[in-house]
């Protein structure tokens, strides 16, 4: 059986820094408020498009797989930010990184996007219609965020990783996978004002409005993670005993107790990157993998469980050995160019633009999509 490794990995993290004390200055919150809510104590904010870290982030993961460009045969670019839409933005990441033999794609489910994207990826190496591949969770959300509505301000960052997966015949990468959605609750998290039901009804594109039901969310996440995580280990037939690093997506400290809790797994075993870096949506999971790695976290041969969910409600868990090597075969040079203002003045200057062009006049009259 032919299968799916991981042989490079590459994160790209903004380096301008939005912490709790910047966000009570224009939201009625402090520190104690928000990390005793969500773990968070900070997050990024970009300077530059998701493409570009994604561009990054890429170059990186090849380097550190110790390949080029022109070796590459498909690129999936998870995201439910993306710059644009036509073209998609993976081919943006094909251009920049040589890539000239690649299939490209965009695919979003919103903060479960780089999984389902590592699932897709592992299907077409397995059947042969790719031998490698790079697998993108980016996120830039910082301009569609509503940043006077502190139940969803204080939660999300900008951010991306990447990861290489080429064919081995070796049992590494994906063993097993559950995916799954919760439709029925999907108006519990919803984004007014992205997409063709606002788009020249009245509404100003990036003028959102965020509907964020936290404690159905919370409810139904915790459900489904722990729901996706049992199902995967038992198909793979493996115990909690047996996983030796959970890598979750990272959307609430709470959450991600009370999901490894629930599952038998000691919080030891958890990589976290919440409290730097907040929700970064697709972005999470390649972010806390990567970051394992640098800080030796992962071991050769681990058993990795990554849980997530996201806007749908989509769910997933994904059982991953690890292969034998922990370290980059090469180190890229690629970098975002500096920032010029800091994370305060970058949401100030969306909040300002978005009080001078605001229009919510189609947000709460398009009562269709509620049905949607």
């Amino acid at each position: 059986m032919t299968y799916a490794a991981i042989t490079g990995w590459g994160k790209c993290m903004p380096p301008a820094t939005l912490t709790n004390e910047d966000l009570s200055k224009f939201l009625d919150t402090n520190d104690e408020w928000i990390t005793s809510r969500t773990g968070m104590k900070e997050r990024r904010v970009s300077h530059v498009s998701a493409t570009e870290m994604a561009v990054v982030a890429a170059k990186r993961a090849l380097a550190c797989a110790g390949i080029e460009g022109g070796e590459v045969d498909l690129i999936l670019y998870g995201s439910c930010s993306n710059d644009e839409l036509v073209p998609n933005c993976a081919s943006g990441v094909q251009v920049a990184i040589g890539a000239t033999k690649a299939a490209a794609m965009d695919l979003n489910t919103a903060c479960t996007s780089f999984l389902y994207s590592l699932t897709a990826a592992t299907a077409m190496i397995r059947t042969g219609v790719a031998k490698t591949a790079v697998v993108i969770g980016v996120e830039l959300i910082s301009p569609f965020m509503d940043w006077d509505n502190r139940n969803v301000a204080v939660l999300f960052g900008d951010g991306c990783a990447a990861v290489v997966l080429q064919a081995t015949d070796k049992q590494e990468g994906i063993l097993g996978e559950e995916l799954g959605c919760l439709a029925d609750a999907r108006q519990t998290l919803r984004v007014r004002g992205m997409g063709t039901a606002y788009t020249n009804r009245g509404v100003t594109s990036g003028d959102t409005e965020w509907d964020f039901d936290g404690p159905e969310i919370f409810k139904r996440a915790v459900q489904g993670m722990v729901q996706a995580s049992q199902a995967v280990m038992k198909k793979c037939g493996v115990t909690p005993d047996d996983i030796d690093l959970v890598v979750p997506h990272q959307a609430n400290l709470r959450i991600i107790d009370a999901v490894v809790s629930r599952s038998g797994i000691p919080m030891d075993k958890v990589m976290l990157t919440v409290q730097r870096y907040g929700n970064m949506s697709a972005a999470t999971v390649p972010v806390a993998l990567a970051e394992s790695l640098e800080e030796g976290r992962m071991k050769p041969g681990a058993l990795v469980l990554m849980p997530a969910f996201g806007a749908g409600l989509t769910v997933c868990a994904h059982l991953v050995r690890w292969g034998d090597r922990v370290t980059p075969l090469s180190l890229s040079d690629a970098d975002l160019p500096p920032v010029k203002k800091s994370a305060l003045d970058m949401v100030q200057d969306i909040r300002a633009r978005k009080a001078k062009g605001a229009s919510h006049a189609g947000l709460n009259g398009l009562t269709f999509i509620e049905q949607m």
